[in-house]
């Protein structure tokens, strides 16, 4: 019994009687990402929205939220990240806020720290925040600003995290690294241990949206990214029991794919400010898929039965070398839209892995790296 490619249906065909039957339904999805705008007062040059930003017109209202996270709930989502853009640029984010928490969901502002004042943070906090993530630019404030293109913004980071940890609330700090600051990973976790996080996430750069646009000047070298891994390794050791330090390993210098968010619909989903359902952050870039909106569709039928999730699901769809891999059932052919961007074709593999003919090619696109100038992501007021 094969799975269902992608036509907008969870029936399919039994190869031996070629009668219509019920396809294996998809597991529960966990985690969602709730990308309340695309607004943010920030303009750094690896945002991961994508370059056509949805309009302030066009954003989900309140009451559409709400009913999101019900069925996020009922359909087995634990937790939800209320992102964007800058989520507090909505200014009923207290409410939407409650209707998650109502809903029984876990929840996880992913903040800049930008528009967010004390008071404000203390009714997200008696609405049901459960945890906060802030993402910093880098451990000085000159640089961290001009990353950000935000004057101030280091200084609002530093205020806000202070005024989590008095409420006792779980604080994330995400450290987003990349060739102007991967030398001072160890400052940034210092920073992380002073403002009193629980956890830091080392993120290297993913190289889609605005960070493909950037690519070039925010590549690490090879040397940068051998040292980075192993400050990483390091630091856990140094700091074990003060601080969890996590790490997403940088794609272009390495030997095998990682599992795109777990397997593309298998464990989370995406909602776009304007009401489309992302199996990934990124999906949009690929052309010819069609997705739902929860405008139109419940998020049930959306996770099991709209085109775009059943795309790429199990492993009937892969090509070689990923049809007959060891691994295709661990790293599920790697990431979609990476395989895309490198190789032109969404179906292949996974050009990170080094079985993959094209896995050249990122070595040579990661030494492709110049000291340009950022074109920062910056939101019209007319959106």
């Amino acid at each position: 019994m094969t799975e269902d490619s992608g036509l907008g249906s969870n029936r399919t065909r039994d190869p031996q009687t070629a009668r219509e039957v019920e396809a294996p339904s998809p597991p529960h999805p966990i985690g969602m990402l709730a990308e309340l705008t695309h607004r943010c007062p920030l303009g750094c040059p690896y945002c991961s929205n994508p370059l056509a930003l949805d309009a302030r017109g066009s954003e989900l209202d309140t009451q559409t939220w709400a009913r999101v996270f019900r069925e996020a709930a009922a359909l087995g989502v634990l937790h939800v990240h209320l992102s964007g853009g800058e989520p507090a640029a909505r200014r009923d984010l207290v409410e939407i806020m409650a209707a998650a928490h109502e809903s029984g969901l876990y929840t996880n502002l992913i903040t800049s720290a930008v528009g967010i004042t004390t008071t404000r943070l203390a009714k997200l906090a008696d609405a049901g925040l459960d945890h906060v993530q802030i993402s910093i630019q880098d451990s000085e404030a000159v640089s961290a600003d001009q990353i950000a293109h935000y004057q101030g913004a280091f200084a609002r980071k530093k205020e806000l995290a202070a005024a989590i940890v008095r409420l006792k609330i779980p604080l994330t700090v995400n450290a987003v690294v990349h060739r102007a600051n991967v030398d001072r990973i160890g400052a940034m976790v210092d920073l992380a241990i002073d403002l009193r996080a629980s956890r830091v996430e080392i993120a290297h750069v993913q190289y889609y949206g605005w960070a493909l646009r950037n690519r070039a000047a925010l590549m690490p070298t090879a040397e940068q990214t051998a040292r980075a891994i192993k400050t990483v390794e390091e630091l856990r050791e140094r700091h074990h029991g003060k601080i969890v330090i996590d790490a997403v390993a940088p794609d272009y210098y390495a030997r095998f794919p990682k599992p795109c968010v777990g397997g593309w619909g298998r464990r989370s989903l995406n909602v776009t400010p304007a009401g489309k359902v992302l199996p990934c952050h990124a999906a949009e870039t690929i052309p010819g898929l069609e997705f739902w909106s929860v405008r139109d569709h419940s998020l049930a039928d959306i996770w099991a039965m709209s085109p775009s999730f059943n795309a790429f699901r199990g492993t009937d769809w892969m090509e070689e070398p990923c049809r007959s891999c060891a691994r295709r059932d661990i790293d599920f052919g790697g990431c979609r839209c990476q395989a895309l961007a490198i190789t032109g074709n969404a179906r292949a593999a996974d050009p990170v892995c080094h079985l993959s003919a094209l896995h050249g090619r990122m070595a040579s696109l990661a030494a492709a790296q110049k000291n340009a100038p950022y074109v920062y992501r910056v939101f019209e007021l007319s959106e």
